[in-house]
């Protein structure tokens, strides 16, 4: 797991939000992230459809956030949990071995062992700076990134009120993924937007992650 892992708004719009999501994949967006805080179930299920059939044609894995219940239903590619969600062991004995299991850590490093013994794929860590989106203590220390790279084998994500300028130092810390919402689907040019994120990481080819650890459905 390596480079932009985008996460999606509240857009009601489904249209809209395949189209800037189609544009953010081309322009190099390694993992999207189903999120939608105040979908019903209805909405939620016709998005993160569409969304995972567009995920399907550009080979990008789709996360669902929160609700095991969709992505069993859809066959989603994994799920993303918080704090207050479902433990990452019971989503890792729901959804069987071979999903990507996401676990949102704060900036707490006893929660990010915990994860890794539970059964999780990746952890994340944040907010770094102030987010547009999320309301939360901006309290993370970068430090933290680099000491879970020597305790944890397990990619890291960041997440927090990304830009590639200031994501830039916590990728040369070591961290492998930065997950971003407004820096993305709210730039006038997305494409390039998400280039941009790609672009902080090394790899062979931009537009063709490596996810063969993973089962994609594909």
């Amino acid at each position: 797991m390596n480079g932009l892992y985008l996460v999606t708004p509240d857009w009601d719009d489904t249209d809209r939000l395949l189209h800037v999501t189609e544009q953010a994949l081309l322009g190099g967006a390694a993992l999207v992230q189903y999120r939608h805080k105040t979908a019903d179930a209805t909405q939620r299920l016709e998005q993160a459809g569409a969304l995972l059939a567009l995920c399907r044609r550009h080979a990008r894995p789709l996360i669902i956030n929160d609700h095991a219940e969709l992505c069993i239903a859809l066959d989603a590619d994994g799920i993303h949990v918080g704090g207050t969600d479902a433990s990452v062991a019971q989503m890792r004995t729901l959804l069987g071995p071979d999903k990507i299991i996401g676990a949102s850590c704060y900036g707490d490093l006893q929660l990010a062992l915990a994860a890794q013994r539970s059964g999780a794929s990746y952890i994340a860590f944040g907010g770094f700076y102030p987010s547009r989106v999320k309301q939360y203590p901006v309290t993370t220390a970068p430090a933290i990134i680099a000491q879970a790279r020597a305790l944890i084998d397990l990619p890291v994500v960041v997440i927090g009120g990304m830009t590639v300028a200031n994501a830039q130092p916590l990728v040369a810390q070591g961290a492998q993924m930065v997950a971003a919402i407004s820096s993305v689907y709210g730039a006038q040019d997305v494409r390039a937007a998400a280039a941009g994120f790609a672009g902080l990481f090394v790899r062979e080819r931009v537009n063709t992650p490596d996810f063969s650890g993973f089962s994609s459905g594909i």
